[in-house]
């Protein structure tokens, strides 16, 4: 009867450390899916950020094309006028229009800015998440390996107490 309750004793210990080894091992690879799903996410911000850049460089260039036609129409209007376009009022205008040109360019160029600067944030954020999954599922794992350790000791433990209650093994 005694051996009956040992090897009971054996196979549930068993079970249970294999079991706390696995849940471990899940645990872990719940943590490095997650981790991967950030780092994912990161890249597409980083390509975010690109794109805004290059988006925000574009219109930039296309505003100021535009602006240089603005202000050829207006030296056109003016000479048709017959009004001297690189003096006075004339070049007052120009003057007012390649400013406030310039500085609707630079806003273009500082929103890009911002937005991919955003991104960047993000994807930042991202890999910082990726490696505290990382980390919490190699903790998981250790957390479990720790259990299985302390089943089998506990189990060990258990079936002395049995063997010493029984006198077995000449332990009284």
């Amino acid at each position: 009867m005694p051996i009956a309750i040992i090897a009971a004793i054996g196979v549930s210990t068993a079970i249970g450390a294999y079991g706390a080894h696995k849940t471990g091992q899940a645990g872990k690879a719940v943590g490095e899916s997650q981790a991967q799903q950030h780092e994912f996410n990161a890249r597409v911000a980083d390509l975010n950020a690109y794109d805004a850049g290059v988006r925000g460089a574009e219109a930039e260039t296309k505003f100021r094309t535009s602006v240089r036609g603005l202000i050829g129409g207006q030296r056109a209007g003016f000479a048709g006028q017959g009004v001297e376009v690189g003096s006075g009022s004339a070049a007052d205008v120009q003057a007012d229009a390649a400013y406030l040109g310039e500085l609707d360019a630079r806003t273009i160029r500082h929103n890009s800015e911002r937005e991919a600067w955003g991104f960047e944030v993000e994807a930042a954020d991202r890999r910082l998440a990726a490696d505290v999954a990382r980390r919490g599922g190699q903790a998981g794992a250790t957390a479990g390996n720790i259990q299985a350790v302390n089943t089998v000791v506990g189990g060990v433990m258990q079936a002395g107490m049995v063997a010493q209650k029984y006198g077995m093994f000449g332990l009284k």
